[in-house]
């Protein structure tokens, strides 16, 4: 669906109700409306959802100080409330208002959002996968990690809940706890996290997280009325400043090759994206299954994906390769920032 059409702007009004934010829901719906808004968003870099990239550069604006009533309409910098009224009118002001200060965040800038809280479904996900591959420590290769947050995903603990109540929790005393709520009757594995031999990242939009605009600009990513996820984020910039794990710099088709042959025999090889490729062309999906296919034929790899949105829920999918031939299989359905697991895999 193309970024600038009308019906792109309600579908993403519809997700963004779906998926928890009242307050971009709105938004999308009135710039569905408006050629002028519609329009500014356009400028956006090609293959850049429109809808991501204009509310990220309005909130990275008011992040650095810009001063307008829009402020009072995001509960971030509200503690957590929100002005009474509807906040289109003020958006849309904002955005004419500011308009030559959001053209070079449009233009320049990409939706590599860093959502830590996907890390609760990988923690499920790469259990999975280690019991099937046997005691080898994992060799990790992330797709699109962006600043890499999910890259030290074991170092954050989990609690699941169910109806309220906590059904399993993992490394309870972590300095950031990911909090997931269940679904269904099934239960995600909670033992031992897989020991992890090497972490390495594949990224065409790299973010520093030592860079101010860099950092804010992750930060104008999270959606404003979601004030969890923020914090979260803080949390796990400071966790992996501590770890600060390889992130390599270009296509991850073009790169990929040599990642996947410098890894030793004897590490478990394991490829994962979580919400990443959307941003490849059919053509370039297909590439990576080929591959990976090719790969297997020397030695047997894995891939975690997490990828595309069934109405606002994400299946959580993995697909071992083993001499050319891939086997695929849905461990669960998922919120797309991790808030919940409806699990199918094995406990």
């Amino acid at each position: 669906m193309a970024s600038g059409n009308v019906d792109y702007w309600a579908f993403f009004a519809d997700d963004a109700r779906r998926t928890g934010s009242a307050l971009y829901a709105r938004l999308a719906q009135g710039v569905c409306g408006d050629d002028q808004l519609r329009a500014l968003a356009a400028h956006a870099k090609t293959g850049q959802p429109h809808a991501n990239v204009l509310f990220a550069a309005v909130h990275f604006l008011l992040m650095r100080g810009a001063q307008h009533p829009l402020h009072d309409f995001y509960p971030d910098f509200n503690g957590g409330h929100m002005a009474d009224g509807d906040p289109f009118p003020p958006f849309r002001d904002f955005c004419l208002s500011y308009r030559e200060q959001l053209l070079p965040l449009i233009t320049t800038r990409v939706t590599n959002t860093n959502e830590v809280g996907r890390s609760a479904l990988l923690h499920a996900g790469f259990r999975v996968l280690a019991r099937e591959a046997g005691a080898a420590p994992l060799h990790l290769i992330e797709i699109g990690p962006s600043a890499g947050l999910n890259l030290i995903w074991d170092r954050y603990g989990v609690r699941y809940t169910r109806d309220g109540a906590i059904a399993s929790e993992i490394a309870a005393g972590a300095p950031l706890v990911i909090d997931c709520a269940l679904r269904g009757a099934g239960n995600p594995p909670s033992g031992p996290a897989p020991a992890i031999a090497h972490r390495l990242g594949l990224e065409l939009n790299p973010v520093a997280l030592t860079d101010d605009d860099d950092r804010d600009w992750l930060r104008a990513l999270v959606w404003p009325d979601q004030g969890a996820r923020l914090s979260r984020l803080d949390r796990a910039i400071a966790l992996f400043m501590d770890v600060k794990p390889e992130i390599r710099f270009g296509d991850a088709l073009a790169l990929l090759p040599a990642a996947l042959a410098a890894a030793p025999a004897d590490q478990t090889l394991c490829l994962y994206h979580t919400i990443a490729l959307y941003q490849f062309s059919r053509e370039m999906r297909t590439r990576l299954d080929a591959m990976l296919m090719e790969a297997s034929r020397s030695r047997p790899l894995w891939r975690l994906s997490f990828e595309g949105a069934l109405e606002g829920r994400y299946p959580l999918s993995l697909i071992a390769y083993r001499g050319g031939e891939k086997n695929a299989r849905g461990l669960a359905l998922a919120h797309p920032h991790g808030t919940w697991l409806e699990w199918w895999g094995e406990e």
